[in-house]
């Protein structure tokens, strides 16, 4: 017969009680996506990123997790700077609305360095399958 005791009962009810942890989200190109709040979610950078991974990872997830129509806008909410979940690594904000005031005029460069900054699900997404080879060649 088990027994239980006041230590397990004190685990349990931590356990029960304590805030979810964000989940991890990983894209097509491995990058993480993270909630940062409500409508936010972070990429995480990985060695040697550029502006499309961060796009292709966005996109991804906007697509394939939130279900996203392709045309659906996917706004810089906050620019490439330090992450908010990986001490030392740097990511980018995103959200499917703009941040108050910034600009969302179309621009013919691919940045993430300037809020408001936008394309579409599916431009976003179509960055993952340019360097598909080297995603398909990688060792894990």
């Amino acid at each position: 017969m088990f027994r239980v005791t006041h230590s397990f009962l004190t685990v349990i009810l931590v356990v029960a009680t304590a805030p979810l942890q964000a989940q991890t989200w990983w894209a097509w190109n491995r990058h993480e996506v993270l909630p940062v709040a409500p409508g936010v979610w972070e990429v995480v950078s990985e060695v040697g990123s550029g502006a499309q991974d961060y796009w292709c990872a966005i996109g991804d997830f906007s697509i394939r997790q939130l279900r996203s129509k392709a045309t659906q806008r996917i706004y810089v909410w906050r620019e490439i700077g330090p992450s908010v979940h990986r001490a030392g690594r740097k990511a980018v904000h995103f959200a499917l609305s703009p941040p108050d005031g910034a600009d969302t005029s179309h621009h013919y460069s691919l940045s993430v360095k300037f809020p408001g900054r936008n394309i579409n699900a599916a431009t976003a997404r179509n960055y993952c399958f340019d360097r598909r080879e080297d995603f398909l060649f990688r060792r894990w």
